[in-house]
């Protein structure tokens, strides 16, 4: 299969992680290891640069030639996902500047995936630079009144829209603006704030997966996805217990889509519960509500979140939960996702870490179709040195559709080792 080197993306990317200074928070977006050595000093905060090799066995890369001794296709691609052995090499940096007027919290790394072609051998054209970067400033933290200014960027593989189907790169940016206000003595916080993010797709790869019969399964029409979303939000909380509090979360989206073939979106969310602890081991958050677009294709459902977390010990906890949501999304307009989720996290003897997770997502999206996502991840990580660390992980990524495709219908199963350097 022919791929498409990806350079003018690839520059922009590097250009768009420079003009932000190397951003970031504590965003899942940017994985920084632990601070690590001593860094570099700036100011009262401490600059750590850090470096990771990871070796990633992937099951799925791609579709490409078909191999010898499988049935003839008319497309001359195999039916099946191809594996590949990957190599990831991430330079990046994290910044930590505490301060009691001017907080700022900076990370950011470019990752460059390249495909060795050890298992299949067209996959080497599919190799590709990522990214990620993270900002966070807080103007007077500890004051009642307080600002916060945060900006997230992503490029990657992994799209943040439902409704489009694998060999997909995403670029995406997310600039937020809060106000968080604590009158009296903090019983009651309100924070009102805004988002503007922008998504744009490239294709990975320059043909179709197979079976692919409808725009969203197919990643060379991707870009006619791209949009823009300008989000306004209250975020409220009363503890009316010490540890217990009301806890209130509004806001609006309004999703417009840069070219045609989507239904524009103004989708307002409300849910309101209460949080906090059952016992001096067990907390939970409830919260329920309603979705409703108010744009003229209308369209609303219940919404809700039920968690729970268990401290088993003050090395390990437990977590679970559920939530339904109602998202806009490129194609179909709206689409409402009943997640189940898990997740438990230890540490033993103050170096090794372990942790297990998975979820479960229905999808339903305006019209027919629907869609199960199935996601797994676990693995340990060692401390080997207050700079040098390892990890190694599985994961598993599971998708079915009832629309054909096989950029919508497919298994992964990935494995890794990382080695992780930080001064």
């Amino acid at each position: 299969m022919k791929q498409q080197p990806g350079k003018f993306w690839g520059g922009w990317g590097v250009l768009a992680l420079l003009a932000l200074g190397g951003t970031a928070t504590a965003q899942d977006s940017v994985a920084a290891p632990a601070s690590g050595g001593n860094g570099i000093k700036v100011g009262s905060g401490r600059l750590h640069p850090y470096f990771d090799l990871e070796t990633r066995l992937d099951s799925g890369v791609g579709y490409f030639a078909q191999p010898a001794g499988e049935a003839p296709n008319p497309s001359g691609l195999s039916t099946n996902l191809s594996g590949e052995f990957a190599m990831h090499f991430r330079p990046g940096f994290r910044l930590e500047v505490p301060s009691s007027k001017l907080a700022l919290n900076l990370a950011g790394n470019l990752d460059y995936v390249l495909y060795t072609g050890l298992m299949t051998p067209d996959s080497g054209a599919a190799s590709y630079l990522a990214g990620a970067a993270d900002l966070l400033a807080r103007l007077n933290p500890d004051a009642p009144l307080s600002l916060e200014v945060s900006d997230q960027f992503v490029r990657s593989d992994r799209t943040r829209t439902a409704a489009i189907g694998a060999g997909v790169l995403s670029l995406f940016n997310e600039a937020r603006v809060r106000l968080p206000w604590r009158p009296g003595g903090g019983a009651v916080e309100l924070t009102p704030g805004a988002a503007y993010a922008v998504e744009f797709f490239q294709p990975l790869g320059a043909t179709n997966p197979v079976d692919c019969t409808e725009g969203v399964c197919d990643p060379l029409t991707a870009d006619r996805f791209d949009y823009g979303n300008l989000r306004f939000g209250l975020e409220g909380r009363w503890r009316f217990l010490p540890k217990t509090a009301v806890v209130l979360d509004t806001g609006v989206d309004l999703r417009s889509y840069f070219n045609d073939g989507s239904p524009d979106a103004t989708l307002l969310r409300a849910m309101m519960g209460v949080a906090g602890l059952v016992s001096p081991r067990v907390a939970v958050t409830a919260k329920a509500g309603w979705g409703q677009n108010l744009a003229a294709t209308g369209g609303g459902t219940f919404i809700a979140q039920l968690e729970g977390t268990y401290l088993f010990s003050p090395t390990m906890t437990f977590k679970g939960g559920y939530l339904r949501t109602l998202e806009p999304v490129a194609a179909y307009g709206l689409f409402t996702d009943n997640r189940g989720y898990g997740e438990v996290r230890a540490l033993l003897g103050g170096k090794l870490g372990l942790h297990a997770g998975g979820a479960v997502d229905f999808l339903g999206f305006t019209g027919e179709r629907t869609d199960t996502l199935i996601s797994l991840d676990a693995g340990p990580e060692y401390q080997f040195r207050p700079w040098l660390s390892g990890a190694a992980g599985y994961t598993l990524s599971s998708r079915s559709s009832s629309v054909a495709g096989g950029g919508l219908n497919y298994t992964r199963h990935e494995g890794y080792v990382r080695l992780s350097v930080t001064y």
